[in-house]
């Protein structure tokens, strides 16, 4: 494989190609602005990198991930589309968001969990309309104490705070923050879309296609508040103007499934697909050494060959191979079997 054009080249090592990105294609071009500069929040991984990448991963950075692995997500950083990974649990879906944006220095990667009653606004932005309500009754109720103290004669301490502007009230989620307009892309893993509604695969299209949103309840003030401040997932404030977010680098974006579901057409085309088989020999003994260290691959070396075994006709994840592991190299003979048989149960068995 000619690895000149690879963004991403999977070494591990933290480095500054994302800025040897081309341009888009002219399709997938965004004007999004003025551009935001990411806040503390967003600048630096956060700990489930370090959960999801392992604490000895500098250890394991020999280990290169399949070539069809790579074309993958740089066919997806170049053509500014989402990356649709499909496996087994276990096989390093959601870890892959962590091992790019760790590489390509994009910062803390913002996660949305999806569940069967996930819907896309959750995604988007959130607003506390009945917090917003009693704090303007709250405000309402202390201007009339204060008018009936100042008709009694009372000296009063001025007029009365009103109610927080509305921003306040609004928080955008991972999808949101993910497309305010930034110089670099942000990573967001949309995790588990097969767990979904039927009509979230759908909902999506048009924000996937548009790279943009808009938010009604700001809509409705922009003649009188253009620019509103509001919290990101990141936990930061940003300007949104005129109720409308457009985002300028179209963020690397990771749906994962476990292929428990079709999605529609109209999805899959949107989307650069890519799916993990079962990892082999190597690339176990490899997560082994990057979350557990190079002693505990040695020591662990017999039990990862009887998982290989056991997975060619039973389905079981690499986090319980990860758990018996850690286990075992502290429980001593013979409880170390029973140990590794329990962690490592099928997970396809009848119910």
């Amino acid at each position: 494989m000619n690895e000149e054009w690879l963004i991403y080249r999977g070494v591990g090592e933290p480095h500054d190609g994302i800025g040897a990105l081309p341009d888009p294609p002219p399709w997938r071009d965004f004007d999004g602005g003025p551009v935001a500069a990411p806040g503390p929040g967003a600048a630096e991984p956060d700990s489930a990198a370090a959960r999801r990448l392992g604490a000895h991963r500098h250890a394991a950075e020999l280990h290169r991930p399949e070539p069809e692995e790579l074309e993958a997500v740089n066919a997806a950083l170049y053509l500014r589309r989402p990356l649709l990974v499909t496996g087994y649990p276990g096989t390093g879906k959601s870890t892959l968001a962590h091992a790019v944006a760790h590489e390509l220095k994009l910062g803390r990667v913002l996660r949305w969990p999806v569940v069967s009653r996930t819907v896309l606004q959750e995604g988007l932005y959130r607003y506390d309309a009945i917090a917003r309500l009693q704090d303007v009754q709250i405000a309402a109720g202390a201007a009339g104490a204060a008018g009936a103290a100042g008709g009694a004669g009372t000296e009063g301490d001025g007029p009365a705070a009103g109610p927080p502007g509305i921003g306040t009230y609004i928080r955008l989620g991972p999808l949101g923050t993910a497309l305010l307009p930034t110089a670099t892309p942000r990573v967001l893993l949309i995790d588990e879309l097969d767990k979904s509604d039927i009509d979230l695969p759908n909902d999506l299209l048009n924000v996937l296609e548009e790279g943009e949103f808009t938010l009604p309840e700001l809509e409705r003030v922009a003649d009188r508040e253009p620019e509103v401040q509001v919290l990101t997932d990141d936990g930061t404030k940003v300007t949104v103007r005129d109720g409308r977010v457009r985002c300028r680098a179209f963020p690397f974006i990771i749906l994962t499934s476990n292929g428990e579901r079709e999605f529609p057409a109209a999805l899959l085309r949107r989307c650069i697909q890519l799916k993990l088989g079962q990892p082999g020999e190597k690339r176990l003994a490899t997560m082994v050494r990057a979350h557990l260290g190079e002693e505990a691959a040695q020591l662990g070396a017999e039990l990862i060959r009887e998982f290989l075994g056991r997975s060619r006709t039973e389905l079981l994840a690499a986090d319980q191979l990860l758990n018996a592991i850690y286990l075992t190299h502290y429980a001593a003979p013979p409880s170390r079997e029973g140990l590794a048989d329990l962690l490592i149960q099928r997970l396809d068995r009848p119910r």
